[in-house]
């Protein structure tokens, strides 16, 4: 007898959404089943979010309709959405930073005791079951400004799966996780999966989407493009569907002979007992560090910078040499004065201030880096040649930061510091957070610099993304570097087997 088919969770039914003149969502229809993981793709400002935003109650659609177990439904805020069995993780993470894991795990919805008042003990200890399930032991009653980035996303992913929902929206989930904490979120999706309940998978990550989800969405331009079955598709054909081209053409030509050296590492040992690491980087060429996570790639990156204090070396930027290790307090301020820019993970925490204009985000590098303020017109010339080179989609040099999507952002980020002209960039993650299209003009942009003659050294935890930009990779393996391999011949299967047969 044939399987009887299976009815939606929640269906949406010709959604359509504009913004003053912009047209964020037009009649997208999207079904959810139970017991499968839907992946909804495609570059940034396609309507991804907005239309999760309508199944969350955040976003009122102008037209459409919302369908639960069959019935139509209308949100007006995300606690009707709640309410209705929808709960969200939205990339943009919501925590409060001055409160409690358990405080925020438990925002709107405080246990009580008898007397009325908030039961802390009872609220520190469901969260800390929570936690347990993605295997995490930190104290519930620690506060959030006190957590990695990592640890914050996984406070918010307990919060969403621990509610008694059954349709479970995750945006951009792993963007700040590494690949162990990535397999324990897989395991809980699973699990929920199991449960019957369906989970909507937004990634720019292609690994993922092929590893985890069963159907994937692609939209385009606010407008519905496809939806197929996962197991019928490649990962060109899904970037194809997206983008209009193939894995293989995101990646700009590899560079030609590499010039002087422009930065050089000798003796650095990043702790008691490790072992000391040399390596150069020279003009015209994009360096990355490579390897499984947590081996000392990142803390490579920020000794040059003084936010992590390795026990010896010496670091060369062009011809000034200076000891390891920096001074925390002005180690990226001396590297700039010395040509070296860095650009960090976490653009949001770390980088630019999202507040404020475009225009200041950018000239903020240019003004700490001189004893003299800028005259305002040379100012006003510089960013308007950043927004160009960059083509940063905006409003506007005047426009919020925080108004732009994330591709357009990092854009922003990269042009502090290209506005300052360093020699060497250091940068992480340079497409964390990115959609696909944004990606390629990203690393076209990087191949651009180091075709100029400046020198960039590359940390991503997207193999598939060192092996495609750079000209070298140096596998890093406990606090030391245990291979160099040169781009045109890196493939996963040969990091991995320098990483484990280290």
């Amino acid at each position: 007898m044939a399987d009887k088919p299976m009815h939606p969770l929640a269906s949406l039914r010709g959604i359509s959404k504009s913004f003053g003149r912009t047209i964020a969502l037009s009649d997208v229809s999207l079904d959810l089943l139970p017991g499968s993981v839907h992946a909804l793709m495609g570059e940034n400002g396609a309507g991804k979010s907005t239309l999760m935003k309508v199944l969350a109650g955040v976003v009122v659609p102008d037209g459409g309709q919302i369908m639960i177990d069959g019935r139509p439904v209308s949100f007006s805020n995300p606690r009707q959405a709640l309410e209705a069995g929808i709960s969200t993780v939205f990339q943009e993470l919501s925590l409060l930073p001055n409160l409690t894991i358990a405080e925020n795990m438990f925002l709107g919805r405080e246990v009580l005791n008898r007397w009325g008042v908030p039961d802390r003990a009872v609220m520190e200890t469901r969260a800390a079951e929570a936690l347990a399930e993605l295997g995490l032991s930190i104290d519930p009653a620690t506060l959030v400004s006190q957590l990695t980035i990592a640890e914050r996303q996984f406070v918010e992913i307990a919060h969403g799966i621990k509610v008694d929902a059954r349709v479970f929206i995750l945006d951009e989930p792993t963007a700040a996780l590494n690949a162990a904490d990535v397999e324990v979120l897989n395991a809980q999706i699973r699990r929920l999966k199991a449960e019957g309940k369906s989970v909507v998978y937004i990634s720019h990550r292609i690994d993922e989407i092929f590893e985890i989800c069963d159907t994937v969405t692609v939209l385009k331009d606010g407008r519905f493009v496809s939806t197929n079955a996962v197991d019928t598709l490649t990962p060109d054909l899904l970037i194809a569907s997206m983008v209009g081209r193939e894995l293989a053409d995101l990646f700009p030509e590899r560079g030609k002979a590499a010039g002087k050296t422009l930065l050089s590492c000798r003796n650095l040992t990043l702790g008691p007992g490790s072992k000391p690491i040399d390596f150069d980087v020279r003009a015209g060429e994009i360096v990355g560090l490579a390897g499984l996570e947590g081996q000392g790639q990142r803390e490579i990156a920020r000794s040059l910078i003084g936010a992590h204090a390795p026990v010896s070396g010496k670091v060369t930027v062009g011809t000034t040499t200076m000891a390891m290790p920096l001074p925390a307090n002005a180690g990226i301020r001396t590297m700039a004065g010395h040509g070296l820019g860095f650009v960090p993970e976490d653009r949001k925490e770390e980088g630019l201030f999202l507040a404020l204009p475009i225009a200041s985000n950018i000239d903020i590098g240019v003004q700490a880096a001189r004893p003299a303020f800028f005259p305002v017109h040379k100012l006003q010339a510089l960013v308007g040649r950043m927004l160009d080179e960059l083509r940063v989609k905006s409003g506007g040099a005047r426009a919020p930061v925080g108004s732009l999507s994330g591709g357009n952002q990092q854009k922003v980020l990269l042009g502090r510091y290209l506005a300052k002209a360093p020699d060497v960039l250091v940068i992480e993650e340079p497409t964390r957070g990115v959609d696909v299209g944004a990606k390629a003009e990203i690393y076209a942009l990087l191949r651009s610099i180091a075709d100029s003659g400046k020198g960039i050294l590359v940390l991503s935890r997207e193999t598939i993304e060192l092996i495609g930009l750079c000209d070298r990779l140096f596998v890093v393996h406990n606090s030391r570097i245990v291979s160099e391999i040169a781009g045109r011949d890196a493939d996963e299967h040969a990091i991995l087997d320098a990483a484990l047969n280290a």
